[in-house]
């Protein structure tokens, strides 16, 4: 059955989606808690959470309640030209989570919309269409924000509404950042931002938008505080930060509600979307109501924070509050990264990442070169041990972890006992090669 569908969705999607696994590709067809099973009755540990998306887990009654009362309602769609209950409700929340003084919120399907919506604000504000971006760094499929995107992978075309400058990534593996200090390594970003403004831009920057640790880009992040030091160089010429939080908001980190509150700044716009619908498609933008109100005509999103989708957003949000599943996320987070730090093995050259958003970048024994080959034998052998999790990197050499906020210590311990069996393996058909 599981071929028969393979089969099918080779013959009816385009070529350019991605499917896990190949020709062993599965089928999610159920969940509970942190833990799925495929069709064929398959029961797996889930690390990777649907991209982060699953932040709750599976099948979660609070959830699945406050979605079944407003299905009871019969209202499942009305547009933003009415009023919605859910989504003020979820929107007041977010704007006092926000960190942000008299936000404004705009509620999507997506953070690429939400990062579409934040490009129409700050350049509105501004009067440019000049962006500063990170390269490494990925913001979404649409037009806009593939032009936004410092990720060859993921970037379709070279056609742009907008006109992009790129500042070097955190990376300290390799390019401009490889073995500084943390301190060097903020020193070097702030001199590469001025010398972009001051050569390849025409001075009236409309914002930078730069994700806390880069998702797609492998948990790559440049270290705590640098973008306060951006920010103050920014604040000199009025030019905006964007805080891409689709994938660090809402605790992940352990350590912060948001990611950016690890850099001692306030964004001008936060985009988010993921976790805050525990898979209902759900986004959206809080930002400075002077920025948020800088949009010259009239706009609305017909699906963006539906009845549906606030409900569930409510229901997850009071879930993470009234659970601290940021403490969680720290607590459960030393145990991965602890375990994974403690190996000793030449594939691997760095784990890195904060609470529950951890990343292992493989490499050929002894330089610096990627090994996807390596990433994609652990990926396989994580899958063969009954845990799922995530691929990523520039150049594919990442394992992407980054389970539901709800794991607990116990999993945490059975997905890290999966992982070493995995990496000690590969590491031995490394030596061996």
């Amino acid at each position: 059955m599981t071929d028969d569908l393979l089969a099918r969705h080779r013959a009816v999607m385009p070529g350019w989606m991605p499917i896990y696994y190949g020709e062993e590709a599965i089928e999610i067809v159920s969940g509970s808690g942190r833990r799925v099973s495929d069709a064929s009755g398959r029961t797996y540990l889930d690390f990777f959470g649907g991209v982060l998306t699953n932040m709750i887990g599976y099948d979660v009654a609070e959830i699945n309640e406050a979605v079944q009362r407003q299905l009871a309602t019969g209202v499942v769609h009305t547009s933003t030209l009415y009023l919605i209950r859910e989504q003020v409700e979820l929107a007041e929340k977010i704007a006092r989570v926000s960190g942000i003084p008299d936000a404004r919120v705009f509620l999507t399907n997506s953070g690429t919309e939400a990062n579409e919506t934040a490009l129409l604000m700050a350049t509105n504000v501004r009067r440019s269409n000049q962006i500063l971006a990170i390269k490494n760094g990925y913001h979404g499929r649409t037009f806009a924000t593939m032009a936004i995107t410092g990720h060859r992978s993921w970037s379709s075309s070279s056609l742009s509404p907008l006109n992009v400058s790129w500042l070097a990534s955190g990376d300290r593996l390799r390019g401009r950042m490889a073995g500084m200090s943390a301190g060097d390594i903020a020193e070097a970003a702030v001199d590469d931002l001025r010398e972009v403004l001051a050569t390849v831009t025409a001075g009236d920057v409309a914002a930078l938008i730069a994700e806390p640790i880069q998702g797609v880009g492998g948990f790559v992040a440049a270290p705590d505080g640098v973008l306060g030091a951006y920010q103050k160089v920014l604040n000199e010429f009025g030019i905006l930060l964007i805080a891409d939080e689709v994938q660090t908001g809402w605790g992940r980190t352990g350590e912060h509600f948001w990611g950016y509150q690890a850099h001692g700044v306030t964004p001008d716009l936060i985009t988010f979307a993921k976790g805050i619908g525990n898979g209902f498609a759900l986004g959206g933008v809080v930002g400075r109501a002077s920025v948020m109100n800088a949009v010259p005509a009239i706009s609305f999103s017909t699906f963006g924070g539906n009845p549906l989708s606030a409900a569930a957003g409510n229901a997850v949000l009071d879930y993470v509050l009234s659970h601290d599943l940021q403490a969680n996320a720290a607590r459960v987070g030393s145990i991965l990264l602890d375990g994974l730090r403690a190996l000793d093995l030449p594939i691997l050259a760095e784990v890195r990442g904060k609470g529950l958003m951890i990343g292992l970048e493989f490499v050929r024994p002894g330089t610096t070169e990627p090994d996807a080959a390596a990433t994609v034998r652990v990926f396989d052998e994580c899958k063969r041990g009954g845990l799922l999790v995530g691929k990523g990197g520039l150049y594919g050499n990442v394992i992407r972890i980054g389970p539901a906020l709800t794991l607990t210590e116990d999993e945490a311990r059975e997905g890290l006992a999966i992982l070493v069996d995995a990496l000690n393996l590969v590491d031995a058909e490394a030596r061996i090669g």
